[in-house]
């Protein structure tokens, strides 16, 4: 059944149509596919099933998700369950198609609920599609009772009921109470049209940060430079080539070209940073500061 060529009216009336298959039928078609990948298997198989699907999406349209869509997904969870069952294990291609089903048009609704990304977890799934029914369910008891239970202890029950760590409870809660809101909408008409965009922090470096940290580079510069003029000329090249390069050079590589050995070149080098850093200490205490 070609799914992206029928609405969903046209769809349920050819899945209702389909033929019934008997356990025997279904088991051979499961095995063609199988071990054959006979596609004409395959395709009778869907199409039997389809309704399954059907009547599993019609469940979930009131998340507010097109009927269409719904069966979509209902139709790609299907084809998965059809491809991964074993028919050796003596199970119902119906019964394990079910999990595949429910599975694959939950994440579509909580993958289109909101823009932002409400959870993935096996908790937070159930939270989503059970949380408000539970939670009504619980406060409806509670009022039988007399008693009126506080965000707190509903959130504790919750947690319980469903079987979900309480964090997550919270979490749900909040994302569910709210809705998503775009960041060009106007805070209010007092603001002349202000938006709420208008009023995220400016996480970029501000004027002053860039002149101080554009200030303790050059003066570092200096410090680094005289330092460094202090130096033997064989160390200042060792520390120029291994340090102040786009591309550092190896201990092996200044080795070749200046005749010793790596373990030599690391030795002048650790000598050339312990007399820079001398000199740099009597520059100054910030210099201190920096090098602690």
């Amino acid at each position: 059944m070609a799914l992206d060529t029928h609405n969903d009216r046209s769809l349920s009336r050819i899945a209702m149509k389909a033929e019934l298959l008997d356990a025997e039928t279904e088991l051979r078609l499961a095995y063609a596919w199988r071990d054959e990948r006979d596609e004409a298997a395959l395709h009778r198989l869907i199409t039997a099933y389809m309704r399954l699907a059907i009547s599993m999406a019609s469940k979930f349209r009131r998340y507010g998700a097109p009927m269409n869509d719904l069966i979509q997904e209902a139709g790609l969870g299907l084809m998965k369950a059809a491809d991964k069952f074993d028919p050796d294990r003596g199970v119902r291609f119906s019964t394990y198609a079910v999990w595949w089903i429910k599975a694959s048009i939950q994440d579509y609704v909580m993958r289109n609920w909101s823009m932002v990304r409400t959870g993935s977890t096996s908790s937070q799934k159930s939270l989503f599609f059970n949380m408000r029914r539970v939670q009504a369910r619980l406060e409806r008891e509670a009022a039988a009772q007399g008693d009126k239970l506080d965000r707190h202890q509903l959130h504790h029950l919750i947690s319980t009921e469903i079987g979900v760590p309480l964090r997550d409870v919270e979490m749900m809660d909040g994302r569910l109470a709210g809705s998503d809101f775009s960041l060009n909408a106007t805070q209010s008409v007092e603001d002349e049209g202000r938006e709420w965009i208008d009023a995220l922090e400016d996480e970029g470096a501000q004027a002053a940060e860039v002149v101080e940290e554009s200030h303790d580079r050059e003066q570092l510069r200096e410090w680094l430079l005289h330092a460094m003029q202090d130096l033997p000329e064989r160390e200042r090249f060792i520390v120029r080539e291994r340090k102040l390069r786009d591309t550092p050079r190896t201990l092996e590589n200044l080795g070749d070209e200046l005749g010793l050995s790596k373990e030599r070149i690391r030795q002048l080098e650790a000598a050339a940073f312990q007399k820079m850093r001398k000199s740099l200490e009597t520059q100054s205490d910030e210099v201190q500061q920096f090098l602690a």
